[in-house]
């Protein structure tokens, strides 16, 4: 950057260590601007860019804009793969980029524990006693069929860390039907992946076209005994026609990340159903402290003083 050129200024909502890493990372010329929670959104008008985090808590989103926006922004670099908790005026803005694939990798290492952890039995088997000693024969992912609904980054990391178990793929994909996707996944309308799979994730984007998604219509139609394992958003499955299911016993077992509301409610019948897994929303941790995303902002920020495309571009009209 020029250094007689007056300096790019970028605003942002992110916690301490983040925020420290992405500032330390910066090159010459560049200023990374703290906004406090309560406001989150009334960016200066010297700012360029705008890191933005999903509402949480005390940084709730408002439903309207805030005067004067968006001001002089260009750019706003949303800190999470999913986008539906942002309000639509966000895309008064030119370009708004999404976090997509930063958070792949662990997601998957958390599905493949999921599907491991009920294919063996995890933690039922463990004792604590010799009276607890006896055998229980335990099941296997291997031969067994993998449904990914929502093949985009996470579904395909799933799919490379299943394959070299075994596991046969199949995967629902905005862009095609049939064929083959990555990893050797077959790719087939949704109809066959609920119908085919011994265990299911749902890797889907939160849209008006996916919510309610996975409702009583589909649950009908899953293999009996089928594993559905949730990291998307809890809004994607209908709790009460899922609950049904597995009272019927036409659906297994369920591994569920994330719920709707987050947390749900005390005494839910989740919190204790004896063939349910439910953490809370963490799938995406793994301890490196946002290092991923820094890398793709780093990227990004580098394609952006550039004049290149961006990466993880969102497009309103599709949700994500």
């Amino acid at each position: 950057m020029d250094s007689n050129l007056a300096p790019l200024v970028i605003a942002h909502q992110l916690p301490g260590a983040l925020g420290d890493r992405i500032g330390a990372a910066l090159p010459p010329g560049v200023l990374l601007s703290a906004l406090p929670p309560d406001r989150a959104w009334d960016v200066p008008d010297a700012a360029t860019v705008l890191l933005a985090v999903p509402s949480r808590g005390d940084r709730a989103i408002p439903a309207t804009p805030p005067p004067g926006w968006p001001r002089n922004l260009k750019w706003i670099q949303a800190a999470s793969a999913g986008v539906d908790e942002y309000p639509s005026w966000i895309y008064d803005v030119p370009v708004v980029t999404c976090g997509r694939g930063t958070n792949s990798a662990p997601i998957a290492e958390f599905v493949l524990a999921a599907l491991l952890a009920v294919a063996k039995k995890l933690p039922e088997i463990w004792i604590s006693s010799a009276s607890d000693w006896k055998l229980n024969e335990l099941g296997t992912l291997r031969g067994k069929t993998l449904g990914v609904i929502g093949y985009g980054s996470i579904g395909q990391a799933v799919a490379e860390l299943a394959r070299p178990f075994g596991m046969e793929i199949i995967a629902t994909s905005r862009s095609a039907t049939g064929g083959f996707g990555a990893h050797g996944a077959r790719l087939a309308p949704l109809g066959e992946v609920l119908s085919e799979s011994d265990h299911l994730v749902i890797a889907l984007p939160l849209t008006s076209a996916t919510s309610g998604l996975i409702g009583r219509a589909a649950l009908a139609r899953v293999k009996p005994g089928a594993h559905l394992v949730n990291i998307s958003r809890g809004r994607i499955v209908d709790h009460d026609a899922l609950l049904d299911a597995l009272h019927a016993g036409r659906l297994g077992f369920a591994s569920l990340d994330v719920t709707e509301p987050e947390p749900l409610p005390a005494g839910h019948p989740l919190y204790t159903h004896p063939r349910v897994h439910l953490s809370p929303h963490l799938s995406w941790s793994n301890g490196e402290r946002g290092q991923a995303f820094a890398a793709f902002f780093a990227e990004n920020l580098r394609r952006f003083l550039a004049g290149e495309e961006l990466a993880g571009i969102v497009r309103p009209e599709w949700g994500y």
